[in-house]
């Protein structure tokens, strides 16, 4: 739902930029149109990235599909990059050396501001959301959004807070063209837009990346998954734990344990696969691999107090 308002809004947005672009030929209405429709578009790929990364395992891929919203959302934030961040830059280059007072400042401003309330529904949706989920994990709205594996909604806040700052930026700069009456301003506006697009798509890239190639797992998020095993009656202890992130909120978890009690074999491995099973019901996690622990093994600690994740 995040996405798909955020998506409306943008079109909306994009749309009357590009006609104030064209009535006012303001550089920094430019850059704004290249920064929405940008952002329109990477909004479709985000949905694909929704759609593609929710499908359940089966035997060709037995993680699941998870991976797949990281791919499209990388797509996605090259996107920013490119159409948004390098088409801002450049154009604002090349209007350095415009000269003339600015044309229809009225639909430039009128189109901002509510462009600024478009794309404030949107970022408060992302941002009410992000406060709750941040709140339940005891971490900061920051801190919960830039380590997230949700890539989606963390793509749907950045861009979102961008769009807001953008507008700033592009109402200060026609102001001061019309102020000062050099239209160098307006071409100032539009490479600062694109600087912030660059720096906003870099952060995602960056964040994606990590999360293809694999990222460790919070020392939280480990004592949380650490307390939970050993939560089961049938868990004595715990020395091995990998925890893996195979998709948004999705987890691939392999751990050794020592059973209670001295079973034999073949019900080891029955009462194994039940304590599998009954894991995998948790709505993060995708897949649990349980094997027996020597008994040389170090128990692993899971206290902490930290239960961000």
């Amino acid at each position: 739902m995040t996405v798909i308002i955020a998506f409306l809004a943008n079109v909306l947005v994009a749309v009357a930029k590009t006609v104030a672009a064209i009535l006012t030929s303001s550089a920094s209405m430019v850059a704004e149109a290249a920064h929405s429709w940008a952002d329109a578009g990477n909004e479709v790929f985000l949905l694909v990235a929704d759609r593609h990364g929710a499908r359940r395992k089966d035997l060709r891929h037995p993680l699941g599909y998870g991976r797949a919203a990281f791919v499209w959302s990388l797509i996605a934030a090259f996107g920013i990059f490119t159409a948004g961040s390098i088409v801002s830059i450049m154009h604002g280059i090349q209007e350095f050396s415009e000269t003339g007072p600015v044309e229809s400042p009225v639909v430039a401003y009128t189109v901002l501001g509510v462009s600024f309330v478009l794309e404030g529904i949107s970022f408060t949706q992302a941002m009410v959301k992000s406060r709750r989920l941040a709140r339940e994990r005891g971490t900061s709205t920051w801190d919960y959004v830039l380590e997230t594996s949700d890539t989606t909604l963390r793509a749907v806040f950045f861009e979102d807070a961008a769009a807001l700052i953008g507008l700033a930026l592009a109402g200060g700069a026609i102001a001061m063209h019309q102020i000062t009456g050099v239209a160098a301003w307006d071409a100032v506006g539009s490479i600062l837009v694109g600087v912030l697009l660059g720096i906003v798509a870099l952060i995602l890239i960056k964040r994606n990346i990590a999360f293809l190639i694999g990222t460790n797992a919070s020392p939280a998020l480990r004592a949380r998954v650490g307390q939970a095993l050993l939560a089961s009656p049938q868990i004595q202890r715990v020395t091995y734990l990998h925890i893996e992130y195979v998709g948004p909120n999705r987890l691939f978890i392999v751990a050794e344990v020592d059973l209670a009690g001295d079973a034999r074999e073949h019900d080891v491995a029955r009462r194994m696969r039940a304590i599998e099973r009954q894991i995998e019901t948790h709505e993060v996690v995708e897949t649990v691999v349980l094997s027996l622990s020597v008994d040389d093994e170090e128990s692993l600690d899971f206290a902490s107090s930290d239960h961000r994740a």
